[in-house]
This record gives structure tokens, C-alpha cells and sequence, in this order.
């Protein structure tokens, strides 16, 4: 055997010396070191592409700014916690306050989405109804049920 320069251990292929790292080949997402001419082209100053024939332009600008209502997502929410404490015995009392406040803050978000200032009628809509319900509606209920109560207690004496 002519083997002079064995690896260690005596197995495998002889060693050889080490190889310095090989440079990628450009256009693997490594970048060139090259002068111009390579790669994209450099843009120019000058006028931009024209739109392709048949569609509009688009403007610069983005989207507009779309009014919101935040008086009728205000009367939807305080309508709807009036409701639920209208429910309970011990809250009613705020129940009718916050319903109340969704009344007001309804009915000038359902004037705001009518004059087109705002987009959701719909909720300022809803925190109306609820306000109604838990001012008027749940309260008027609450009384005619303490007083049937009442009145058959007094009744069976």
C-alpha cells in the first residue's frame, strides 16, 4: 500500500489539506459585489407607467375616512347594560338611569346616521329600543309583578 498521508485511525480516504470556503454563485439571495451593470436596472426620474387601457386610475390619496357613530354604539351599549340591570332587583335603579342615557345617545346617533354624519343606524337604532326597554318597559313590569305580589298577600289574609 502506497497510502502516505492515512486519516486518523487508518480508515477511510486519505487527508487531504483543507479547502478555504467556496464563494455562492450570485443570484441565490446572496448579494453581488459587482460593479453596475449587474442585476436590476437602476431607475430613471420620468414620468410613471400609464395604466393599462380600459381601467380607471386610482388615486393617491387611500380610502376616504368613513364617519362613524360613536353616539349610537354609545346608546347601543349603555341600552343594553340598563336592560340587564333593569332585570335585577337590586340595580333597577341604575337600569333606569342607563337607560335613560341610551335614549339620549340613540336618538342623536340615529339623527347623525339620518343626516349621513354617521354609517350605523342600525345600532344607534338598537341602543334606542333598549333604553326604551329598560327605562319604561322592565320597570312597569317589575311594578305590576311587586304589586300583584302585594295584592295577593293581602288577599289570603
Amino acid at each position: 500500500m502506497s497510502n502516505t498521508n492515512p486519516t486518523p485511525g487508518g480508515f477511510g480516504p486519505p487527508s487531504q489539506p483543507p479547502q478555504p470556503p467556496q464563494q455562492p454563485a450570485p443570484g441565490y439571495g446572496y448579494p453581488q459585489q459587482s460593479g453596475p451593470g449587474y442585476g436590476y436596472p437602476q431607475s430613471s426620474p420620468g414620468y410613471p407607467a400609464a395604466p393599462p387601457v380600459g381601467y380607471p386610475q386610482a388615486s393617491g390619496y387611500g380610502m376616504p375616512a368613513q364617519p362613524s357613530n360613536g353616539m349610537g354604539t354609545t346608546g347601543l351599549v349603555l341600552g343594553i347594560i340598563g336592560v340587564v340591570c333593569s332585570l335585577t332587583f337590586f340595580l333597577w335603579f341604575f337600569g333606569v338611569i342607563l337607560g335613560i342615557l341610551g335614549i339620549i345617545f340613540g336618538a342623536i346617533g340615529r339623527g347623525k346616521a339620518t343626516r349621513g354624519e354617521a354609517t350605523n343606524k342600525g345600532a344607534a337604532t338598537a341602543g334606542l329600543v333598549c333604553g326604551i326597554i329598560a327605562t319604561v318597559i322592565l320597570p312597569l313590569l317589575g311594578f305590576l309583578l311587586f304589586a300583584s305580589i302585594m295584592g295577593g298577600l293581602g288577599a289570603a289574609s
